[in-house]
């Protein structure tokens, strides 16, 4: 079968460039070979890699994790193994193995022969028609020590893919199952010697007082005492182990919630409050402590319980009976008072949901709640929900009260009367004996747990059903893109085309885009104008791939928007906005934000570019500054300035510029105006302003109404023909219009005198 590997291992003809360098025929490092390696297996089996995606800092060696990361990221199943020879060797399957060699750099290995015990390898440096060198375990070991990295396309839907469910959650547990066979091994044990101390008190009772057997006694204290010490061990250990599944299900919990989260669409995110979203992710809290908590510890007593029981069976079937018989009336219980307090638990989620939402608010808007002194208004609300998220808690506790009170008695007989009913049987006929009874006594309360705690976790159950319920409906919702790794990579020259667009937001009848049409060279400045809901920052949206369910066409290049990948769509794009966000962190982070390959010579000459430089030299750390979360210690125009050095640090070939001085103080605004004339050098720009004298220089000027292009050229043509941009204009500029009339007067005044 590994024959006809090397006829299907094809690609392009020339060599996949190196992210670090080497494409213009320099020998290249080991890093670059080992990149190049990873880049041709993934290409046999049809996936392009995004060599961005590779998050490694300019000179580090990445550790074999990080390739894995990297193919896990774009959907494949991958591996990083330390293999023997005869594992190598016995590889069958028609796929390549990338042998991670000892300099840093690998090979690719093609074909493997058990019968003459040799592999054929490939230099991932070398063209694609060159064939592979056979080469045996003595020459392979020279250079290689047993580390390879396995990938293939992932079968089925991937874990960190699947809808987030009950099962998706206990899946997730049973990954962990070494962990999981040493702790029922453990437990198993425990139950075990749960056994001998009840026989050992019975044989005292019955056996050693009887008789006065000294020896016996002590006997019987060294074999209890030995056994209390084992139990004491493995007790530690199981719960150790516990642990251990616990921080792993937490981790890989959070990293699932993140990553689904993560791959939602924006308008998801404009759609939801972010008070809900944070509480439906809490809860997927609640169904980790459940799963490592309360229910692997009943299913841990549940083992106990089936080696228990026979042993009472042995000591009274009667007793026995009766403590079954009270366990299946606690479960009736809690059975019959299920539907209820699921629908009143389901009130209190929808009131803590609500109590979330206007705390989030308030913190978020503190800026408007304290310049609005809007603090009453905003505690009343507090209270309001409070209130409800009270009342409504109130209402689950008080019922489930109920079952608790209940269930009471049952419990009573089960680990009290169940003591009096045996010495009774003891008077009345003489069935057993005082020692069996004290046995029985001490046996029954293990039973009684696990058995009382069964019911009980029907009633957690509901609690997590609802919970996962809520999770899921943010979880679960449709992720922006299906297949990350999807799509063409090419390189943009700028070229924009717009061909009888339209596009309606969700629940909305008005289309925010109607039959628009347009076409940009590369390296134009294109200005879009018009009044508020005409559509502006909606072709922005679509440029971004945000919004994709539109009719018509996009094109970038001649190339349709929506079959581009959308990360290496987003990646070629610099964006500015009116209102940017700032990270918590120091300015050289912040603009280099998202590239942790680049350096401060790079941050230094996108802020150069930007206009920041200036006011980052007189910053108390320069580069270093910390900005705090809400960016206190910089003014709006700073801001912008950073965003926009944030967005060139790539050398975007496309920026987008969304109301980006609409906030701006007049000189701060001049001060970036003049910067888009140095930024906008070689590369396409698309400038949505309400301000036309920022846009005055641009090579065309979109007018837009209720969707529509109304006209398309240059300042002066449009102020001539387009009736709603020169009313836009004069509106703007009556100011001057006015000062110059004056101007005029006061010199006719002059020369009359």
């Amino acid at each position: 079968m590994m024959d006809s590997i090397d006829s299907q291992f094809q690609g392009p003809a020339d060599a996949p460039r190196s992210p670090y360098g080497g494409g213009d025929g320099t020998p290249r490092t080991p890093l670059e070979i080992r990149v190049m390696a990873v880049l041709a297996a993934a290409q046999f089996h049809g996936f392009e890699l995004d060599r961005d995606d590779l998050r490694v800092a300019k000179g580090e060696v990445p550790p074999p994790a990080a390739f894995v990361r990297w193919l896990r990221n774009a959907g494949m199943w991958a591996r990083a193994s330390n293999l023997k020879w005869r594992q190598l060797v016995a590889m069958s399957d028609a796929r390549p193995v990338v042998l991670l060699l000892n300099d840093g750099s690998a090979a690719l290995m093609v074909r493997t022969d058990a019968q003459r015990n040799i592999v054929w390898v490939k230099d991932p440096s070398a063209s694609f028609e060159s064939d592979p060198v056979a080469v045996d375990e003595l020459r392979l070991s020279q250079a290689w020590s047993g580390l390879v990295l396995m990938l293939r396309p992932e079968r089925g839907l991937a874990q960190d893919d699947q809808p987030f469910s009950f099962q998706w959650v206990v899946n997730l547990v049973m990954v962990e199952k070494k962990l999981l066979r040493d702790v029922v091994v453990g437990s198993v044990t425990l139950a075990i010697l749960t056994i001998f101390p009840p026989l050992i008190i019975m044989t005292v009772v019955d056996r050693v007082v009887t008789h006065r057997s000294w020896s016996t006694l002590v006997l019987i204290s060294v074999v209890l005492g030995v056994a209390t010490i084992y139990e004491m061990i493995i007790n530690w250990s199981r719960r150790q182990q516990i642990l251990y599944v616990a921080t792993r299900l937490d981790s890989k919990l959070g990293l699932y919630t993140f990553r689904r989260l993560l791959g939602l669409p924006i308008d998801f995110f404009e759609r939801k409050p972010a008070g809900e979203i944070m509480h439906a992710l809490h809860e997927t809290s609640k169904v980790k402590q459940f799963l490592t908590g309360r229910m692997l510890t009943t299913a841990l007593d549940l083992i106990t319980l089936l080696i228990v029981l026979p042993v009472l069976f042995i000591l009274s079937p009667i007793l026995t009976w009766i403590v079954i018989a009270c366990a299946a009336c606690i479960l009736l219980i809690i059975i019959a008072f299920m539907g209820p307090y699921r629908r009143l638990y389901g009130k209190y989620i929808a009131a803590e949901i609500a109590k979330s939402v206007t705390m989030v608010e308030s913190i978020h808007g503190i800026r408007t709640v304290k310049s609005l002194a809007m603090e009453q208004v905003q505690k009343d609300e507090w209270d309001k929900r409070t209130a409800a998220s009270g009342e409504a808690n109130l209402a689950a506790q008080k019922l489930a009260n109920w079952p608790a009170t209940l269930v009471a008695p049952f419990e009573a007989i089960m680990t009290r009367f169940v003591v009096l009913i045996g010495a009774a049987m003891l008077l009345a006929d003489g069935t057993g004996s005082v020692g069996s009874l004290l046995a029985f006594m001490m046996l029954s309360g293990r039973v009684a747990s696990p058995l009382v705690s069964l019911s009980k976790l029907i009633e957690d159950a509901e609690e997590q059903r609802t919970a996962i319920a809520y999770a899921s409906s943010i979880l679960n919702s449709r992720p922006e893109t299906t297949n990350p790794s999807a799509g063409l990579r090419p390189r943009f020259d700028g070229a924009i085309t717009f061909n009888r667009v339209e596009f309606a937001y969700p629940g909305s009848k008005t289309k925010a885009l109607d039959g628009v049409t347009f076409d940009l060279a590369p390296g134009t400045m294109l200005g879009l104008v018009g009044r508020s809901g005409s559509g502006k920052s909606t072709i922005t949206r679509l440029l971004q791939g945000i919004n994709r369910d539109y009719e018509g066409f996009v094109k970038i290049d001649g190339i349709d928007l929506r079959e581009i990948n959308l990360t290496h769509l987003r990646r070629s794009f610099g964006v500015v906005l009116q209102d940017n966000f700032l990270f918590r962190g120091t300015i050289r982070e912040n603009i280099l934000a998202g590239r942790p390959g680049l350096t401060l010579t790079d941050a230094v000459r996108a802020a150069r570019l930007a206009g920041a430089e200036e006011f980052i030299e007189r910053m108390p750390m320069g580069y270093e500054t910390f900005i705090e979360e809400g960016s206190p210690n910089l003014s709006g125009g700073q801001r912008q300035r950073l965003a926009i050095a944030r967005a060139l640090i790539h050398d975007p070939r496309i920026l987008i510029l969304d109301e980006a001085t609409s906030a701006l103080d007049p000189e701060s605004e001049a001060l970036v105006n003049a910067n888009i004339k140095r930024i906008a050098h070689g590369r396409t720009m698309v400038i949505v302003s309400h301000r036309l004298s920022s846009i005055m220089d641009c090579h065309q000027i979109m007018v837009m109404e209720r969707g529509k292009v109304v006209d398309i050229g240059t300042h002066d043509e449009l102020v001539e023909r387009c009736d709603i941009y020169r009313h836009l204009w004069m509106q703007q500029n009556r100011h001057m219009d006015a000062a110059l009339a004056r101007n005029v007067a006061a010199a006719a005044l002059a020369q009359g005198n």
